[in-house]
């Protein structure tokens, strides 16, 4: 893919260090959905330059260097199957490449020489780091769900709809067929995320490449949990609130919580939701002709909500 050789080439830096962390990142994989969306907005519109390619570099970069910064603040050991940089290359490291990978996704977007590219990806990052900062603050909290869909829109949707936009700022969009694939990337982000969280709280280690209710164990509410804090007995709360405070399954074990979640309805009333935003994206491609694109982008929630990692 293209995209994957404009990976490899801007992520080499004359500090072998750097080079061998984005190189350990990018060889781990991904779906790279992020960078595709941006590719199928901008086709969707008729855009076929170089521009898209680097652009879908550029998402992918900030993307990774989020991850990278993830790993260290939730003290993660794992990262898709594998052991994540901080375990093999430390945090002193791993945050400054990070930072690296930051400067020079905005390097590369420079070459674009548009402002409002620029202009989207530094709104970008800072709603990531807001909600990044806002994650922490909340840790070991029962959040509430307008809370949730604020902190999972600034985490990940809001780069699903920024990749969007950039895709409709390539191909010259009016104001209206950028808010409307802006509302498609949202929308799937929030389904994206949703499902994530439900296969955090379900999935198997071997199939997630990670511990599973890593969330919980870290501290983090998410939408099922907060939907049993909100719809179960005392103590099925209290046995929530102990995992949260504890931030382990000492006391409280992972099948206790799957049990509660279960029994309240929790893990369908998530996915529910996230059939929901999937639905909602679908609908906000309306106005746009048919087109191999458009399907493509119809096809992408079915693929989000269907996933099992």
């Amino acid at each position: 893919m293209a995209v994957e050789q404009e990976l490899g080439r801007d992520a080499a830096s004359s500090v072998s260090t750097i080079t061998e962390i984005a190189e350990y990142l990018r060889e781990g994989g991904g779906k790279r959905i992020r960078p595709s969306l941006l590719l199928l907005a901008s086709h969707l519109l008729g855009y076929t330059g170089a521009g898209a390619i680097r652009l879908g570099a550029v998402v992918e970069m900030l993307h990774t260097a989020t991850l990278v910064h993830d790993d260290i603040i939730d003290g993660a050991d794992t990262r898709r199957g594998r052991p994540s940089p901080n375990t093999t290359w430390g945090n002193e490291k791993c945050v400054l490449a990070g930072d690296w990978l930051y400067m020079q996704g905005f390097k590369v977007a420079l070459e674009e020489k548009n402002l409002r590219v620029l202009d989207l990806l530094i709104g970008l990052t800072q709603q990531m780091v807001e909600g990044e900062l806002l994650q922490i603050q909340k840790l070991g909290k029962a959040v509430s769900e307008a809370e949730y869909y604020d902190l999972i829109f600034r985490k990940t949707a809001c780069l699903f709809s920024v990749s969007m936009r950039l895709g409709a700022v390539l191909a010259g969009a009016s104001e209206a067929e950028e808010a409307n694939l802006a509302a498609y990337g949202r929308a799937v982000g929030l389904a994206f995320q949703i499902v994530d969280d439900v296969l955090d709280m379900t999935a198997t280690e071997q199939v997630l490449g990670k511990p599973v209710a890593s969330d919980l164990r870290e501290g983090k509410a998410t939408l099922a949990v907060i939907h049993s804090l909100d719809h179960g007995t005392v103590r099925d709360r209290q046995s929530i609130q102990r995992v949260l405070d504890d931030r382990s399954f000492e006391h409280v074990s992972r099948g206790e919580i799957q049990e509660i979640l279960a029994r309240n309805g929790s893990v369908a009333y998530a996915m529910a939701l996230a059939d929901r935003y999937a639905e909602q994206s679908r609908l906000a491609l309306a106005h746009f002709p048919d087109s191999d694109f458009k399907r493509a982008l119809l096809w992408v929630p079915d693929f989000v909500v269907a996933r099992e990692k």
